[in-house]
C-alpha cells in the first residue's frame, strides 16, 4: 500500500464537460500519484494569462503538474515568423520526469510543438506533460504527442489551447502503449473563423489502461473543428474515450463533427466511448459517431483469398498504426518513442523496417 504522505490522490479527473450515467464508470479517472517535496526550491512559474487556460485533465493534474515539476518552461514565437526548428519537450517516463511548458504564439507566427514521452520500463514510475498554449490571431500551430510507455509506468498527458481569430490548430496524438496512460486535451476556439483538427490514433494491449478526454469549445463565428480517433483494443486491455464538441452561445456559422473508430481483436477487451454535442446556438452543426468492430467479413475473405490468417490480417492493421506514427514522427525524440513501443509490439525487425521506410521518406522529402 502507497505511503500517504508519498502519494495523492486526484479524483475523478479527465471528465467531461456533460456527465452520464455514473452506473456506466465513464465519467472520469481517480489517478493515484506522486507527491514531492519542493520547499526552499526556486521555481520558475508560466506567465498569469496561462493560467487561464481550460486543459484537458483538468485543474486538479494542472494543480499537480506544477507542483511537481522541477521548472517551468516558457517558448514566445515572435509575430509572423515561421520558426523551422520544432519546440520539442521530452518525458523519459523511466525517472518519472514532469514538465510544465508554455508556448505563446504570437500573431501571424508558425509553430510546430512536439512531446515525446517513452522509456524503456526500467522502473514502475509516474510521469507527466503539462503543454498550454496561446495562439493570437492568424496563427498556424500543429502539436505533435507521442507517447509510449512500460506496461508498470503512468503517464498524464495534458494540452490546453486557445485560438483567436484566423488561428489554425492541428493537434496529432500517438498513443502507443503502456500501464496507464491518459491524455486529456481541451481547445478553445475563442476567434472568428478559428479551426482545428484533432486526430489521435491509440494501440493498447495485454493489461493496458488508456484513457482520453478530447474537448472542442466552440466560441466564435463561423469556427470548424474535426475530431477523429481511431485505435486497436487487444488482449485485455482497457480504454475510456470521452469526445466533447461544445458550440458555445454566439458560435453562429460554426461547425463541429467528431467520429471514432475502434477495432476489437481480444475477448477480453473493455472499451467505453462517449461521445457528446453540447449546444447553445441556433445557427450551427454538430455530428458525432463511433464505429466498433472487428475485422469484417469480405476484409476476411479477401485477405484469406491471399493465404493471410485472422491473425495475420490483424497484425496488419497493428503495423499500418505503428508506421504512421514512425514515418510521421516530426523528430527524432518522437521517432526513438515510436520504434521502441514497435520493438515490444511487433519485434525489432518489422521495427526497422518501418524506420528504414521513414528515412527514405526523409530523403525524398529532402
Amino acid at each position: 500500500m502507497a505511503d500517504e504522505n508519498t502519494t495523492v490522490v486526484l479524483d475523478r479527473v479527465n471528465e467531461p464537460p456533460a456527465q452520464t450515467w455514473n452506473r456506466l464508470r465513464a465519467n472520469g479517472i481517480t489517478l493515484t500519484v506522486p507527491k514531492l517535496s519542493r520547499e526552499g526550491d526556486v521555481y520558475f512559474a508560466l506567465p498569469k494569462l496561462f493560467s487561464q487556460l481550460e486543459c484537458g485533465m483538468g485543474e486538479k493534474v494542472t494543480d499537480w503538474v506544477i507542483s511537481q515539476a522541477a521548472d517551468a518552461r516558457y517558448v514566445e514565437v515572435p509575430a509572423h515568423t515561421v520558426r523551422t526548428e520544432p519546440i520539442v519537450v521530452t518525458i523519459d517516463t523511466d525517472k518519472g520526469e514532469v514538465a510544465d511548458t508554455g508556448v505563446m504564439v504570437r500573431a501571424g507566427a508558425t509553430v510546430s510543438i512536439v512531446v515525446a514521452a517513452g522509456g524503456t520500463d526500467a522502473a514502475a514510475a509516474t510521469s507527466a506533460s503539462l503543454l498550454r498554449v496561446i495562439a493570437e490571431e492568424g496563427t498556424h500551430v500543429t502539436i505533435t504527442e507521442v507517447v509510449g510507455i512500460g506496461s508498470s509506468q503512468q503517464h498524464l498527458e495534458s494540452v490546453g489551447v486557445d485560438a483567436d481569430d484566423d488561428a489554425h490548430i492541428e493537434v496529432r496524438q500517438y498513443a502507443l502503449g503502456g500501464g496507464a496512460v491518459t491524455f486529456g486535451t481541451a481547445v478553445s476556439l475563442s476567434g472568428d473563423r478559428a479551426r482545428t483538427n484533432v486526430s489521435l490514433r491509440y494501440f493498447a494491449n495485454g493489461k493496458d489502461h488508456l484513457d482520453v478526454n478530447h474537448v472542442v469549445r466552440q466560441r466564435g463565428k463561423d469556427t470548424i473543428a474535426h475530431v477523429r480517433e481511431h485505435g486497436i483494443l487487444d488482449d485485455a486491455a482497457e480504454k475510456a474515450l470521452r469526445a466533447t464538441i461544445d458550440l458555445v452561445h454566439g458560435a453562429r456559422g460554426s461547425k463541429g463533427d467528431e467520429a471514432e473508430s475502434v477495432l476489437v481483436f481480444g475477448d477480453d477487451v473493455v472499451n467505453k466511448t462517449l461521445p457528446v454535442i453540447l449546444c447553445d446556438e441556433d445557427d450551427v452543426q454538430g455530428n458525432h459517431g463511433a464505429t466498433i468492430g472487428t475485422v469484417g467479413p469480405e476484409q476476411m475473405d479477401y485477405l484469406a483469398d491471399r493465404g493471410l490468417s485472422r491473425k495475420d490480417a490483424e497484425d496488419l492493421f497493428v503495423r499500418a498504426l505503428f508506421e504512421d506514427a514512425i514515418i510521421n514522427a516530426p523528430e527524432k525524440h518522437a521517432h526513438d518513442v515510436a520504434v521502441r513501443q514497435a520493438e515490444r509490439v511487433l519485434g525489432t525487425a518489422v521495427a526497422h523496417d518501418f524506420d528504414e521506410s521513414a528515412q527514405l521518406a526523409a530523403d525524398e522529402g529532402e
